[in-house]
Parts: C-alpha cells; sequence; structure tokens
C-alpha cells in the first residue's frame, strides 16, 4: 500500500488478507487465487503485507476486550491514513468486524466478503466463468457463521457456484440451519467440550452424505474444520475442500 501510494496511485480495495491466509499453509493457497483473480480482472487493489495486523476477531469472542479494542484501534487508524474506504476479504469474521464493529472506533468502510464481490462481477458480467474443471462435478457447500447467521449472506457464494456447470446439492442443514464447523468463537484454538462427537466430525459427515465430490467453503476456520475432518475419515484423496476463490481460479474464462 504505501509502496503504491509513493507512486501517487490510491488502490480502489484493499485486500484483507488475514492471520491465516497468511500463515497458514493451505489458507495461503487461498490468498495467492483470490490475488490472481482480481489481479486478472484488472481490479485495482493493494495489501498491507507486514503492516497488517489481526482484526482482532478472535480474542473478542475469547473474552479479551481490551486485546480487540487495541487491535480495532490500530488497524483503524493504520487504513485511515492510508486513505481505504473499501476491503475485500476472504475471511468472514474480518468481514464481520469490519463491517459491524469497526464503525464504533471510527473505521466506515465498504467491506465486501470475496463471494459477495465474485458475485457482483458474475452479475456485472466482469467475470465469466468457463467450468471446464467443475463440468462433471458435484459440490456441497458448507455455510460459515458469521457470514450466514451473523450476517445473513447465503445468496452469494451459491450464485458463483451455479455460475459453474457444477452441480450443487445442498446438505440437510443449510442456510440459516447449518451445522457450524465447530470453529467459530475462539473454539478452534481451545480443546473440544466432551460429547458424543466432535462437531467438524459431525458436518464432515454430513457433507459426505451427500457424495459430492467438491466440499466448497469460505472461511479459513471452516477450511480447517472441514480438511481435517476429511483427514479423520480418511478421505482428503478422493474428496476436495475448495475455498470459492479456488474455484473461480480454477474456472476462469481464459
Amino acid at each position: 500500500m504505501a509502496e503504491l501510494q509513493a507512486r501517487g496511485e490510491q488502490p480502489e480495495y484493499l485486500v484483507w488478507i488475514g492471520s491465516a491466509g497468511a500463515y497458514d499453509d493451505r489458507y495461503k493457497k487461498v490468498s495467492r487465487a483470490l490475488v490472481k483473480v482480481l489481479t486478472y480482472l484488472d481490479i485495482s487493489y493493494a495489501v498491507l503485507g507486514t503492516e497488517e495486523s489481526s482484526s482482532g476477531d478472535v480474542a473478542r469472542r475469547a473474552g479479551n476486550e481490551m486485546l480487540f479494542q487495541m487491535q480495532a484501534m490500530t488497524n483503524v487508524e493504520l487504513m485511515n491514513a492510508y486513505g481505504v474506504k473499501k476491503i475485500i476479504t476472504a475471511d468472514p469474521h474480518a468481514y464481520n468486524a469490519f463491517k459491524n464493529e469497526y464503525p464504533d472506533f471510527g473505521g466506515h468502510y465498504e467491506v465486501w466478503h470475496h463471494s459477495q464481490f465474485f458475485q457482483k462481477l458474475i452479475r456485472e458480467g466482469t467475470l465469466k466463468l468457463d467450468g471446464q474443471a467443475f463440468r462433471d462435478a458435484t459440490i456441497t457447500f458448507h455455510d460459515p457463521c458469521y457470514l450466514g447467521r451473523a450476517n445473513g449472506e447465503y445468496d452469494a457464494p451459491r450464485d458463483v457456484l451455479k455460475a459453474t456447470p457444477a452441480r450443487l446439492k445442498e446438505m440437510p442443514r443449510n442456510r440459516s440451519f447449518a451445522l457450524c464447523c465447530g470453529a467459530g468463537g475462539g473454539q478452534m484454538f481451545k480443546e473440544a467440550e466432551s460429547g458424543d462427537k466432535e462437531v467438524f466430525i459431525e458436518r464432515t459427515e454430513e457433507a459426505l452424505d451427500t457424495r459430492a465430490g467438491v466440499i466448497a467453503t469460505a472461511c479459513p476456520y471452516c477450511m480447517v474444520m472441514i480438511t481435517d475432518g476429511l483427514k479423520y475419515k480418511n478421505r482428503e484423496e478422493d474428496v476436495r475442500n475448495l475455498d470459492i476463490a479456488e474455484i473461480i481460479e480454477q474456472s476462469l474464462e481464459l
């Protein structure tokens, strides 16, 4: 961001990579897919690079309100200094924080989850998918809690998937009734409560019951949990877990 502004350029969008997108080896591939698609479409964007920090979402969910507020104020100060007006992120947790919580700290932005941004481009005709990679595929979509129940967005990721020739097969529990992956609210960083079955295993089993060859996700935490579920069920070789950005990258009309 700083380098662009030094050249007199003001990018239209800030792409928020997020902690998982920067440090998790699997989700780094999603970050690359996202920026590859934006670059291919000649979208004006920039990233903060080493200046990016945590959104603070996990701190607030885990009860550390002071840490969250410190993170929020620091991030708002930085983004406002750069003149950020619009944000794109693949992380529903950061999306929720920027959209609904950062305004309390002076951060007023137009915030897009990447599935919403791609839905917009598809509707405008800017993004065209050939879908050859998914012509005979069956895809089931897992709803992220912070995109769905927290922000009422269920159509955007499905519209993206429907733009490919793949068959969309819903799990019995979907949209507002979808089962959580088990990672939200800071749960991914602590031991699960005692019970008959861990949530991520139950949700993975529901996805596998659809007999889909691809489980689509749109959240870094969901990807971690579903990937772990596939490994637990010994199905990681025949069932793929792909983010919306990766599906688009593989479906670009080149």
